[in-house]
């Protein structure tokens, strides 16, 4: 499957890893453009290219930036992505760390991934935002496994929930789906499936108790 990776940090590096290694065609891009991106390149076999160009052609695209980078992507960004393209989100709104703070998210209500979805202009799948990037590496186990983890997938269109969750499957992991994106302050950063290492069980049993206010601590 093609698939297109925008932002190459720890994610998005090592979403590279995994997914060139399990025969995908990867494109990857940063914001500080290919030559940067040299030797991940060398390393997976992906191609690195610029961020205008990482969506041509691809089947999923991962969208894996701070989530104040969000509106600087370069209009059209997705413009070339296959017609049913499932665009991942894997953001989370740090207001008092990074990003500052956003009304809309605040004031509005909005969930950070309903927010991600209306700058990019397509529906968008919740997915990895709470997963440690070197579970990606070390944690993946076969299908049925005692110990294998789940992740949490949050998203409206069916079909490309669908799709994600099976890549995820692919790549070592189980599933839950946590309902749509305007469920997905289940997911989002000091809930208690975030950074959760757990079957599905534990994750179902998290997404539940999680609360619908936002905590002091990521508030701006």
């Amino acid at each position: 499957m093609k698939i297109g990776i925008i932002g190459a940090g720890n994610i998005g590096g090592n979403l590279t890893r995994r997914l060139t290694a399990l025969g995908h065609d990867v494109s990857v891009a940063n914001s500080r453009g290919p030559e940067t991106l040299k030797e991940l390149a060398e390393e997976t076999g992906a191609t690195a290219v610029r961020v205008e160009e990482a969506a041509r052609g691809a089947e999923v695209v991962v969208v894996t930036i701070p989530l104040k980078a969000i509106p600087k992507l370069p209009s059209g960004v997705l413009a070339g992505a296959a017609q049913d393209v499932a665009v991942i989100d894997t953001g989370n709104y740090y207001p008092q760390q990074r990003d500052g703070r956003i009304a809309a998210i605040e004031d509005d209500g909005l969930t950070e991934s309903r927010w991600t979805e209306q700058h990019l202009g397509h529906p968008v799948i919740k997915a990895f935002n709470g997963t440690y990037a070197q579970d990606l590496l070390d944690r993946p186990r076969p299908a049925g496994a005692a110990d294998r983890m789940a992740l949490p997938v949050a998203g409206d269109d069916a079909a490309a929930k669908a799709k994600v969750r099976a890549l995820i499957d692919e790549l070592g992991f189980d599933t839950v789906d946590a309902g749509g994106i305007d469920d997905s302050w289940r997911q989002q950063p000091d809930t208690p499936v975030y950074g959760l290492q757990a079957g599905t069980d534990a994750v179902t049993k998290a997404l539940g108790e999680a609360s619908p206010e936002r905590p002091a601590g990521f508030r701006g």
